[in-house]
């Protein structure tokens, strides 16, 4: 069964410069469609779509160093981001300052190979750190993206045969999200998350030092261990497990409480991502499911007990005791264990493997 997947690769420094030169040409051509559209709208009160765009940009592509596809790809962007966030203009891309926009360099299918161990598009190599064996793959869309620390990367999109991951469980898991520990599965496994609370010293030091590449080199470490833990984490009940159930704790909510801080740096938007396609990828059920009250009701007897933490002004309650059958709990591995049992039940058709 054929299915994509987004590779991400390194693109070496000695390159940056010609990346940086062509992502100015992007941002020019960005700009003179934003122009475009407004005018279009304020004059004659028409929105222009991608094909009406074409024609503008039409022979440029050699004057500013890129392919003419990529003319193209930018003006498809750019009207799918006008329609997205239901604006006439949208924001002009900045190729100088400090709010500088990062480099971006779409390329359209097809127009982009791997040869001679390189990257080769409009006529141009790019070595890079292959780590995936690209020779085995046969490019679709792309794109060369910058990150904040001035590093390039080359984004593809690639076919491969799904197949079921060897040594897939037979049981069920449901995880808590929780900002003390990042998740906690039903097992009693837990990830403790707080990446950026044990470098935060640090980076306040860089930050009063004003050494804004230190502080963005803390920033990457901060981002690059969670993800590690995460992706290792996720693997891991992706291959012992043959159904994953995740409460539906609203991350984006939270961000606007006194909770930011501990939610945002939990990271529970990504760990549901790779769950997701790491799930499908496999073969293993993936739900989310509706977690009210799992942390109030005991596991063992199925009730609301006076003795379990009420609200968030309970928090700081991580373990308890039923008052109806005393048993003890963990507070979170209890919220889990509920989890699960509501994810038993919204799978009408029984779950495979189980």
């Amino acid at each position: 069964m054929k299915k994509t997947k987004t590779l991400k690769i390194r693109i070496k420094d000695k390159h940056i410069k010609k990346l940086d030169q062509m992502a100015k040409s992007v941002n020019f051509v960005w700009n003179y469609i934003n122009e475009l559209s407004i005018r279009s709208i304020k004059e004659r009160r028409l929105f222009l779509s991608a094909y009406d765009l074409h024609p503008y940009t039409k022979g440029a592509g050699k004057e500013l160093g890129l392919h003419s596809q990529t003319l193209q790809c930018i003006a498809s962007e750019y009207i799918t981001r006008r329609k997205q966030f239901k604006k006439a203009r949208l924001n002009w891309r900045k190729s100088a300052g400090v709010r500088r926009s990062l480099g971006w360099i779409p390329v359209n299918t097809g127009q982009a190979q791997f040869k001679q161990g390189q990257i080769y598009h409009n006529g141009s190599y790019f070595g890079v750190w292959d780590s995936y064996g690209l020779s085995e793959y046969t490019f679709r869309s792309a794109s060369f993206n910058e990150d904040s620390r001035g590093r390039w990367y080359f984004n593809v999109v690639v076919f491969y045969d799904a197949k079921l991951t060897e040594g897939v469980g037979n049981t069920g898991v449901g995880i808590d999200l929780g900002c003390k520990e990042s998740a906690t599965d039903s097992n009693g496994v837990k990830i403790e998350g707080r990446e950026y609370r044990k470098l935060e010293s640090k980076l306040g030091l860089a930050q009063r030092a004003k050494n804004k590449k230190r502080v963005k080199a803390i920033h990457a470490k901060i981002k690059h261990r969670r993800q590690d833990s995460l992706h290792k984490y996720s693997r891991n009940l992706v291959e012992k497990n043959a159904a994953i159930f995740v409460g539906n704790v609203s991350s984006l909510g939270l961000a606007k409480t006194k909770m930011a801080k501990s939610v945002l740096d939990a990271g529970w938007g990504s760990l549901k991502t790779m769950l997701e396609y790491k799930c499908d990828h496999a073969g293993v059920v993936f739900e989310v499911v509706n977690e009210s009250y799992s942390t109030q009701t005991c596991s063992s007897c199925g009730c609301i007990p006076d003795s379990s933490p009420k609200g968030r002004t309970d928090l700081r309650i991580r373990e308890w005791t039923c008052s109806e059958c005393g048993v003890e709990h963990d507070r979170d591995i209890n919220a889990a264990k509920n989890i699960l049992a509501l994810g038993h039940e919204r799978l009408a058709g029984g779950i495979p493997f189980l």
